[in-house]
């Protein structure tokens, strides 16, 4: 089989698995989870044969792979059904198989019994589809056909559970922040083809090298503003946290390797283009800078286990952004595969501790004791994963965000590369800062969660053996990935990815110093913690893991009042936030921001458009038809069938108009 072959059965085969599902689900039941879990498994199988015939892309040698058939004669640009697959999309689209793979495999046991389960499935198998044709696409409107269908099928996960208030407004409101941003990302499309001549991405670039952009600065910037709905950047990152009211298994598919991911991966494969523009790239690295240091001081306020890894998501977008604006898309992708397995690893081991503790809450966790006892499968790999997050050696973690930093130093102390030194700088200070809070919250989360004193944890029983096994797979290259720097650079255009002494220290100290306060804060604050208990609010024993997580947030809303508020007053983290602790708790109010600023207006728009329908157009029409209705009454009581009365009106109407024909020609 050829390789082009296989890289077209890579996104076909979720896509057809998805519509298998959809059309078999209900009628045949037993075909649901083969239908799900097989197609993604082979995509992935199939993803990495792709890889390894490519062998690392044109650092080692080997030519994209490249192949098109013209989908549809335009008239003026052409669109063509194309590949494109170089080092960076063999790599990233091996990370959305196997992670979608895992996905699949760790919702067959997550959501047993649930009715919705056979259409959850297709959507996810959908999901995966859309974002594989996203990686391998070579034409831009092919792509964006990816990029949508990964926005309807959020919606549509998000929403899973619609029956609750939250997961309504949550999927909502994903939707339209991530449509919010798509408008000018489309413009952006057709200016850049329309400059280029061409949608097909190897034209584009080629175009580029050639000093052929017109609009430079306005096509990056028009681009940034859906990779920012769409990644969840600074100023469009809301939604994210929300889209926590999903099932975990879809929070871990999202934020690990597709969703957010497709941004990322969009800007590093046209770099060029964004890098053709120095004040385009300073704005990517403010918006990175902001999006970094305020997701990780809202993470450390966070109560909900899943908001706070919502959170570090959108941090750690922020250094894959980061990595990009200093002109490095080798250290973004590569942070981009590694957070990947981490971050799937802590949403799906997330999932697990929420079944053991019957509630999202960190405080109530706090309050129980054994919990690592009850579930040490999930124990062992979400430290495995903490430490990756907060970047120490030698977890994937450390390796990967030491890339960035590597590269933000280079511009900052050498302006003549590709990228402006103020980029540099600001991505490098903005990363190191964000290194220390990453540390401080991925400390707190591990002490809160698995460090509590109190009442004995409640034996929910064991999770599913798949759900189980996954975490381990995902283990392995949380743990090991870094290790593999000797090989990695082959897919990286034999860029080097190998970290330096200097961001090392730095990286790894600040890293450290974070955890240390923030463990030395815990200690302060659990004597004070154990003298004011609260309940935890427990599943049932025997509950389904999704079931009881959706139980947990219902009970955590209703007891705490939002699940974004920290309830602990002893919490660490507001003692190491002070009085900034209450403002980041609600991610700085930004929400009530858009509220004012956006949601009021177009409400009071919409109540002004009502009362002019109602009350001035309907108005006139209504007058219109009590008009007519009385003239019709009137001309009806005229018609009386009485033959002299006809005739006697008839006469006196013939002698009004001879007099008045007599007036008229007596004036004239």
């Amino acid at each position: 089989m050829t390789t082009t072959t296989l890289a077209v059965l890579v996104p076909l085969l979720p896509f057809l698995g998805a519509a298998a599902g959809l059309l078999l689900g209900r009628t045949v039941p037993g075909f649901v989870r083969p239908l799900a879990v097989l197609p993604t498994l082979a995509a992935a199988a199939f993803a990495i044969a792709v890889a390894v015939r490519q062998g690392g892309g044109a650092g080692n040698g080997t030519a994209p792979l490249d192949a098109a058939t013209r989908l549809t004669p335009t008239g003026s640009v052409p669109i063509d059904l194309a590949l494109h697959i170089d080092g960076f999309a063999a790599l990233v689209a091996v990370l959305v198989g196997v992670v979608a793979s895992c996905v699949q495999i760790y919702s067959t046991g997550y959501l047993r019994g649930d009715a919705r389960y056979p259409s959850y499935a297709a959507l996810v198998s959908l999901f995966t589809s859309a974002m594989l044709l996203v990686v391998y696409s070579g034409d831009l409107m092919v792509l964006l056909v990816g990029w949508e269908i990964m926005g309807i099928c959020s919606y549509f996960l998000v929403g899973h559970y619609w029956e609750t208030p939250e997961a309504r407004a949550a999927s909502l409101k994903a939707f339209l922040i991530t449509k919010l941003g798509d408008v000018p990302f489309l413009i952006g499309l057709f200016a850049l083809a329309s400059d280029a001549g061409t949608f097909r991405i190897t034209g584009i670039l080629k175009t580029v090298a050639d000093g052929g952009l017109d609009h430079p600065t306005l096509i990056a910037l028009l681009l940034l503003a859906g990779v920012a709905g769409k990644s969840a950047q600074f100023p469009l990152h809301t939604w994210l946290p929300d889209a926590m009211a999903g099932p975990t298994p879809v929070s871990a598919l999202i934020h690990a390797a597709t969703m957010v991911a497709a941004g990322i991966y969009f800007v590093a494969r046209l770099l060029p283009v964004f890098a053709a523009s120095a004040a385009a790239l300073v704005v990517l690295a403010v918006m990175a800078a902001v999006t970094m240091v305020g997701s990780a001081l809202a993470a450390l306020a966070q109560d909900d286990i899943k908001r706070v890894l919502a959170y570090s998501t959108i941090g750690q977008l922020g250094y894959m952004s980061g990595a990009l604006a200093v002109g490095d898309r080798g250290a973004a992708v590569f942070h981009l595969v590694s957070h990947g397995a981490f971050k799937a690893l802590l949403f799906l081991g997330a999932g697990v501790v929420i079944h053991a503790a019957g509630t999202n809450s960190l405080a109530t966790m706090s309050r129980m004791r054994g919990l690592p006892q009850r579930i040490p499968d999930a124990y062992w790999t979400m430290t495995v994963a903490l430490l990756a997050l907060a970047a120490i050696p030698p977890f994937a973690g450390f390796f990967s965000k030491e890339s960035v930093l590597v590269a933000a130093e280079h511009t900052a102390l050498d302006p003549s590369g590709p990228a402006p030194g103020a980029a540099g700088w600001t991505v490098l200070v903005a990363g190191l800062l964000t290194a220390l809070l990453t540390a401080a919250y991925a400390t707190r989360l591990w002490l809160l969660a698995f460090r509590g004193r109190g009442a004995q944890a409640p034996d929910h029983g064991k999770q599913p053996r798949a759900m189980n096994t996954v975490l381990w797979v995902l283990a392995i290259p949380s743990l090991t990935l870094g290790l593999a720097l000797g090989y990695l650079p082959r897919w990286f255009d034999g860029h080097s990815l190998a970290p330096n002494l200097t961001t090392s220290v730095l990286s790894t100290g600040v890293a450290l110093v974070g955890g240390l306060v923030t463990y030395a804060g815990w200690r302060h604050t659990t004597a004070l913690a154990a003298r004011t208990p609260m309940g935890a609010v427990a599943a049932h024993p025997d509950a389904e893991p999704a079931l009881a997580e959706r139980d947990a947030m219902e009970s955590h809303t209703r007891v705490y009042g939002s699940v974004s508020a920290a309830a602990d007053p002893a919490d660490p983290g507001r003692l190491l936030l002070g009085p900034l602790h209450r403002h980041a708790a609600v991610g700085f109010r930004l929400d009530a921001l858009y509220h004012q600023l956006f949601v009021r207006p177009v409400l009071a728009a919409a109540r002004l458009v009502r009362f002019l329908d109602r009350e001035v157009v309907d108005t006139y029409v209504h007058g219109g038809g009590a008009g007519a209705r009385g003239l019709g009454a009137l001309v009806r009581r005229a018609q009386t069938g009485n033959v002299q009365t006809y005739l006697s009106a008839l006469l006196a109407g013939s002698v009004v108009l001879a007099i008045a024909a007599v007036l008229v020609a007596a004036g004239a």
